[in-house]
This record gives C-alpha cells, sequence and structure tokens, in this order.
C-alpha cells in the first residue's frame, strides 16, 4: 500500500524514468507553438483584412489544440511506467491517437471553462507587439492608422457571427459523432470546433455584450441591486471586511486547489478511469434521487436546469468527480498534490530568479536574448516535473484503492 507521502518520490521517479520523451514532447510543442504564433502575426496584414483576421483565428485555434496536444501526449508517455496500468492484466494498451480523441471533448470544456486560453491569446497579441514594433512605431509617429496587436479585436462583428454559425454547425456535428461513437477523429474535430466557435465568436458577441450591458445598467431592478450591496458594505459590521478577505483568498484558492484538480482530472482522461455525468458524481448518495427526478421531469424543466447550471456544471462537476476519486485514496494525498504543485510553481519562479541573478548582465536588452532559453529550460522542467505529479496522484490513489478492494475506474 503506497503512502500519500511518498508522492513527490513517486513523481521524480516517473520524471527520470521518462524523461527523454517527456523533453521531446514538450519542445515540439514549443516549437509548434512558436510557428504558429509568428505565423499569426504575419499572416494579420495585408489586402482583404476580415480574411486575414479569420485566418489569425484559426491560428489561435490551433495554438490551443497544439497544446492539448502536447498534454496528452506528455501524460501518454507516463502510462507505460505507472503501476496501476501494469496491474490492467489483458487490458490492450490503447493507441495515441484514441486516447487524444477520446480527452478532446472534455478538455476543450475544461480549457474554456476555467480560461486558460487567456494565456495564449496574450501572448499571441506580445509577439505581435514584439515582431511588428517597428511599424508600429512608425504608423503612431506619422499617425497613420495601427494594426499591431489588434489580430484578435479587429474582426467585423458581422463576420464573426456569420463564422460562428458555420462552426456552431460543426459542432453540432461532431457532438452527434461523439455521441453515436462513429468518425475515427470525431472528438478531436468536436474540440476544434468549441474553441472555434468560441473563437470566432467573441468579437460579435462582446459588441451585442456591450450593448446588452449598457441597456442593463439603466433598468431600475440592476441599479437598485447595486445600490443595496453597496450600502450593505457600509452598513453591516464586518460585512466589507469579510468580503475583501474572501476576494483575497479566491484566487489562492482556484491557483492551489482548483487549476490542479482541472488538470488531474485531464491525467484521469488520457489514463482511461474518468467519466463526468451527474449521476456519477453523487452515486450511492440521496442526491441521486434528485437525479432520477429531474430526468423523469418534463424536457422544458431539463433545459431549463441546464441554461442555469450548464457554466457551473462545466467548470466545477469534473473537479468534483476527480476530488470524489481521489477522496477514496485518502485526503493527504490530494493535499500533497496541491502543495507540490504549488511548491513547482513558486520554485520554479525562484530559480529563474536567482539564475538571471547569477548570470547578469551589462546591458538590460540582453536579456532579450539571454532570457528565452532561460524561460524554455525553467518552463520545461516545471512542466516535466508536474505532468510526473499529476500521474503519481492518479497512480497512488488507484493503486490503493485497488488494494482496498474497489476500483478507481468509474467509466
Amino acid at each position: 500500500m503506497p503512502s500519500p507521502y511518498s508522492l513527490p518520490l513517486h513523481a521524480l521517479r516517473l520524471a527520470g524514468k521518462c524523461a527523454l520523451p517527456l523533453i521531446f514532447w514538450f519542445a515540439a510543442g514549443q516549437l509548434t507553438r512558436f510557428v504558429l504564433m509568428y505565423a499569426a502575426t504575419e499572416v494579420a496584414y495585408g489586402d482583404f483584412r476580415q480574411v486575414r483576421l479569420v485566418l489569425v483565428m484559426t491560428l489561435l485555434t490551433l495554438i490551443v489544440l497544439a497544446a492539448m496536444t502536447v498534454t496528452t501526449g506528455m501524460l501518454y508517455t507516463l502510462r507505460s511506467s505507472l503501476w496501476e496500468i501494469r496491474a490492467r492484466e489483458g487490458v490492450a494498451d490503447e493507441r495515441f491517437f484514441r486516447a487524444l480523441d477520446r480527452v478532446a471533448p472534455a478538455f476543450a470544456v475544461l480549457y474554456l471553462a476555467w480560461g486558460f486560453q487567456n494565456r495564449d491569446a496574450r501572448e499571441t497579441i506580445q509577439m505581435d507587439y514584439f515582431h511588428n514594433f517597428q511599424e508600429g512605431l512608425n504608423n503612431s509617429l506619422f499617425g497613420e492608422e495601427n494594426f499591431v496587436g489588434r489580430g484578435l479585436i479587429d474582426l467585423d462583428w458581422r463576420v464573426s457571427i456569420g463564422a460562428m454559425v458555420v462552426t456552431f454547425g460543426l459542432k453540432l456535428l461532431f457532438a452527434k459523432l461523439v455521441e453515436n461513437g462513429k468518425g475515427k477523429f470525431a472528438g478531436f474535430g468536436a474540440a476544434f470546433s468549441e474553441f472555434a466557435f468560441v473563437f470566432y465568436g467573441l468579437n460579435g458577441t462582446v459588441a451585442i455584450a456591450d450593448a446588452r450591458s449598457e441597456w442593463m445598467e439603466h433598468r431600475a431592478v440592476i441599479a437598485d441591486t447595486k445600490d443595496v450591496w453597496t450600502k450593505a458594505q457600509e452598513n453591516l459590521p464586518l460585512w466589507k471586511d469579510v468580503t475583501e478577505v474572501f476576494d483575497d483568498l479566491w484566487p489562492i484558492f482556484l491557483d492551489s486547489v482548483a487549476v490542479p484538480l482541472a488538470w488531474l482530472t485531464v491525467a484521469m482522461l488520457v489514463f482511461g478511469a474518468y467519466s463526468d455525468e451527474t449521476r456519477t458524481l453523487v452515486k450511492g448518495t440521496r442526491l441521486e434521487r434528485g437525479v432520477d427526478r429531474l430526468e423523469g421531469a418534463h424536457d422544458l424543466t431539463q433545459k431549463s436546469f441546464d441554461q442555469v447550471t450548464g457554466g457551473f456544471k462545466d467548470r466545477w462537476l469534473p473537479l468534483a468527480n476527480s476530488l470524489r476519486m481521489i477522496y477514496r485514496a485518502g485526503l493527504p494525498l490530494f493535499g500533497m498534490m496541491c502543495l507540490c504543485y504549488v511548491a513547482l510553481d513558486v520554485g520554479g519562479q525562484y530559480a529563474d530568479r536567482g539564475l538571471r541573478t547569477l548570470i547578469g548582465s551589462q546591458s538590460e536588452w540582453l536579456w532579450a536574448v539571454q532570457g528565452p532559453p532561460l524561460a524554455f529550460v525553467r518552463d520545461c522542467a516545471v512542466t516535466v516535473l508536474t505532468m510526473a505529479l499529476l500521474a503519481a496522484t492518479y497512480d497512488i490513489a488507484a493503486t490503493r484503492a485497488r488494494l482496498s478492494g474497489e476500483s478507481l475506474n468509474d467509466v
């Protein structure tokens, strides 16, 4: 029976055993990411600008899909070294593209629900500014229209809505194929259409949402609600202090608990031991009866419930299900995973700062050359160890559950 406190050592063992393929996956992913971002900064300028902006959105979608493929590839590399995978006697090893196809739809939901795509968009815009700095400076100096850094926000809302309609049709098609178990790469297509639907429709929905929010702010109920909230902060004792403490602690909770659990969910998908159905989460509890009643209710009731709880379910239900599965192995294991996850993140930042101080430079501009290789080494080390940590967490949890007489697999 492996101890939960052996998690760091088990993660290091996995990282050392699979170091070369993990580094290869990371390096290939960074190269692909750079090429796609560079292409996005080039294709955005020239004639037929709206067509070019559609291509920029497509490249952003491919950047996110590349991140999904690399994450799946790194976790898939660790499969053969896990105790639990070796213990599955008589079960054929799954091919990589089959695992990727299964992971893709759920990965897309988690990635968008937790806003991980914001980092990809931000880095694309930063590269555009860096790559086309001179052009942007010249346009600003001579009073010309400046398009630098606007590749993701200048798409006309009508073109945006049109592309959104097309990708929505593809989204329904691939979702139906996934549901029926048809199509060799239906899951990957579903992920692509999910990302593209959000990215293409971004400008159109923002334009409509801005108009709607401006209209809503002047409605009496909204204005009165804001006044009540302001008065509550001013008059209720300790209310303002409580809300300020909550505002300070909530981001820390998300970064140290929720985000690691989200990535653990992806790892469980790769290892083939996870489902995100509501019934699976509440199985054996009193809430299962409520699910039975909801499923037996009128279609309109079910659709209304899904509309109200859709965003909450996408974000929290997979995490709750993963936590339920890890709970079988004991909460100390989950606590160790969160502690190690945060330690890797913080340790990577301090190591980067220490190396920069140790290397030094006579001129600040030299870090434009020295910085990227150092950032690559830091990100590679942190990412490899993080993937090994997720795999080790699953491995210990599954092994402890199996040796206790119950399977961690709930599919």
